[in-house]
């Protein structure tokens, strides 16, 4: 049953990937991106990875989606449609994803006990969260403490990521000259110029 899960998520990110790829509105390819990410988001927890999950739906869903909204603002509403068509980004793109499936072939099978993280890292990081750390959930001493300064980096893209889209918004905003208004245009209560 888990099986059927997973590949009817992979199925549908395959189709939202597809789709984004072929929409030309941008509103539209926004709002696949965080139909993305929040499928990725669900893959994650059927993989028992529900820490990243937690993350993809914040970070992926959430803010991103969010800040490209923002952006759009500055754009227009529909992709131009380009003028050639370059076969260098399908080329790198097929190469990278070529790249990763050999890369794949020498990863540990799924679960498998004596991979070299669940040997060296993994009983270091349940003993020290115990005796070091004095917290009782192994995640969390994980993201706070030990990979402290990842999680610091995430939040500090994040944040540069929201100056960045402020600036460009507040950038955008038209600036009205002031009106030149001298003491003698000023009324008095009586409607008279005053002089």
């Amino acid at each position: 049953m888990i099986l059927i899960v997973d590949l009817a998520l992979l199925f549908m990110l395959l189709v939202t990937a597809i789709a984004i790829v072929r929409v030309r509105h941008l509103f539209a390819v926004v709002m696949l991106g965080g139909i993305f990410s929040l499928l990725s988001a669900g893959l994650y927890v059927a993989l028992d990875a529900v820490d990243v999950a937690f993350t993809e739906a914040a970070v992926g869903a959430g803010i991103s989606t969010v800040l490209m909204l923002g952006t759009m603002t500055l754009t227009r509403r529909i992709e131009k449609t380009p003028d050639r068509i370059s076969v260098v980004p399908l080329v790198v793109s097929l190469a990278m994803g070529a790249t990763m499936m050999w890369a794949v072939a020498d990863m540990p099978a799924f679960g498998d006990p004596n991979a070299p993280p669940q040997v060296h890292v993994a009983p270091e990081y349940i003993i020290g969260s115990r005796d070091d750390i004095s917290v009782p959930n192994i995640v969390t001493s994980v993201l706070a403490s030990y990979r402290g300064f990842d999680t610091l980096g995430e939040v500090a893209v994040i944040f540069v990521a929201g100056i960045g889209v402020t600036m460009l918004l507040y950038g955008r905003r038209p600036r009205r000259p002031r009106p030149d208004v001298s003491q003698s245009q000023i009324s008095t209560p009586e409607g008279k110029s005053g002089s």
